[in-house]
């Protein structure tokens, strides 16, 4: 039986206060989930331009916690928080007073990290993917433990946590779903088998948006993606919920036109871009039909798309919510 349907938006950034109230508030009365950020702290320069990233000009988890207080019903997340950049009790204690803050509203996102041009420009030692991978789930196995009010006695390669009791637990019952998020095939196994929520995104185990990565998330790359989960949850496939960030989203009755600017802009054929997962392009009702294809093709039923596209793409929503 498929999951039903959930939306998300995710905004990188905002010009006030005012506009960042009003960007989590619109997303809550147009019926999304939940209201995302992504984790980068870079701002505007040369790092930026070489890793082809998008500016992003709120940290993560101040901007969480104000987006949870002017709302009231939508959950508050990041796709997704590099552990990289956050001591691991810090980040557990962080994500579990917005929780509490919330009344229960957190949906916790985990990732190893992938933008080589932003470790250097923060001064970081960027460690090679496989110990990337471990120090995420260190992290992960933390926050579970924390979100559960544990006495903590950790003591990981990365993560060491002593003569201490976690505060604040979760308010959620079985504390906030989690999110792992990537694209290679270490990061996706261990999703499956760790995570409740899987985010699938492009491999840009280069350490940039480019080719690479756009081509790793056309359909056939998509379906690898999906094996690799499976590969990793083996019994409770059936019990995760899958999500896909909709990068090229475009509503509108003629989609042709726009199929082939975006698609010639990416260098690949119209019709591929019109079956990649990561992009909607087309009416509410030819979107809505793509979405029904691909929950039953890849399982995936949790779609987030981009802020800007937040008030066009909300017909689908209102479509397809729970449904």
């Amino acid at each position: 039986m498929s999951r039903p349907f959930r939306f998300g938006v995710q905004a990188f950034s905002a010009d006030s206060a005012a506009e960042w109230r009003d960007l989590a508030r619109g997303a809550e009365d147009l019926g999304y989930s939940c209201f995302h950020l992504a984790d980068h702290y870079m701002g505007p320069g040369a790092a930026m331009k070489a890793s082809s990233h998008p500016p992003q000009n709120l940290a993560s988890l101040p901007a969480m916690a104000v987006a949870a207080a002017v709302t009231e019903s939508i959950l508050i997340g990041a796709r997704v928080m590099c552990v990289d950049y956050h001591q691991p009790v810090v980040l557990a204690k962080s994500l579990a007073t917005i929780d509490l803050l919330s009344d229960g509203r957190l949906e916790a996102g985990f990732g190893a990290g992938w933008v080589t041009a932003e470790y250097a420009a923060m001064g970081l030692a960027m460690d090679r993917p496989g110990v990337r991978i471990d120090r995420m789930i260190e992290h992960v196995q933390l926050a579970r433990s924390f979100f559960a009010g544990e006495e903590l006695d950790i003591s990981g390669e990365h993560v060491q946590v002593h003569d201490m009791a976690a505060v604040p637990a979760s308010v959620q019952a079985d504390g906030p779903r989690i999110m792992i998020g990537g694209g290679s095939p270490r990061v996706l196994r261990t999703a499956g088998e760790l995570a409740d929520i899987v985010s699938i995104n492009f491999d840009n185990s280069d350490g940039t948006i480019g080719a690479r990565g756009l081509g790793s998330g056309t359909a056939a790359g998509t379906a690898s993606k999906v094996d690799w989960i499976r590969e990793g949850a083996g019994d409770r496939f059936d019990d995760l919920e899958i999500e896909i960030g909709a990068y090229f989203t475009a509503v509108t009755d003629n989609a042709q036109p726009t199929l082939e600017a975006m698609a010639g802009a990416f260098g690949m054929p119209p019709e591929e871009l019109a079956r990649h997962p990561h992009a909607l392009i087309g009416s509410v009702s030819e979107i809505c039909d793509t979405l029904e294809q691909r929950r039953g093709e890849y399982g995936i039923s949790y779609v987030t798309i981009g802020a800007a596209n937040m008030e066009a793409f909300a017909p689908v929503v209102a479509a397809l919510a729970g449904t």
